[in-house]
């Protein structure tokens, strides 16, 4: 009877024990990272996350896969596609994505859609002298080559730094199996 009530105790730390070690095999490592970024300039204020693959390219940028945020308290509403134009600033196509030396942004820059129907395309102006980052903002109508009544090209201080990665919710889901299992063995009496 003693023995048997020993095995049916290590059976949950060994389920424990198998669950985390197939979920650890099975599970790939983060593949993105949060950033917090921030820009501001003349009647400008802009701010929130990115969220980017967790490697780099061979020049040190890092691939914008989504962004969240605020601009001039409106709620950004997702990323322009790599490889397309904000609407106003055509032809001019975005590349989103960032690095951690300076310039951290390209000369193509970062896209986003504002709540209210309008742009964003926050890039670093390479061409100019002295280079310095710009923000190109549109609004409706949009018509191409044309610039409208309330579009601007203004200067902004910019700033991004990496947060996080993200939590791997099946590796910690494991863990607290397996302190569960440990926590229930240790304070089951022995009979």
């Amino acid at each position: 009877m003693l023995t048997r009530l020993r095995v049916s105790l290590r059976r949950p730390i060994w389920l424990a024990l198998i669950s985390i070690t197939a979920l650890t095999a099975t599970t790939k490592a983060a593949t993105a990272l949060t950033w917090n970024w921030s820009y501001s300039g003349t009647g400008i204020e802009a701010g929130g996350t990115f969220t980017t693959v967790d490697t780099p390219d061979g020049s040190g940028f890092y691939l914008i896969t989504a962004i969240a945020g605020e601009r001039n308290g409106a709620t950004i509403l997702g990323l322009q596609p790599t490889g397309t134009p904000i609407p106003g600033n055509e032809p001019f196509a975005v590349d989103n994505v960032v690095r951690l030396e300076s310039p951290q942004l390209t000369v193509h820059g970062v896209g986003y859609a504002i709540a209210g129907g309008t742009f964003s395309n926050p890039f670093f102006a390479d061409f100019l002298q002295p280079p310095e980052y710009l923000e190109f903002f549109s609004a409706p109508p949009f018509a191409p080559g044309v610039t409208g009544s309330e579009d601007t090209e203004l200067p902004i201080r910019f700033s991004a730094t990496p947060g996080s990665r993200p939590s791997n919710g099946h590796l910690d889901l494991a863990v607290g199996w397996a302190r569960d299992a440990c926590r229930t063995r240790l304070q089951t009496p022995p009979a």
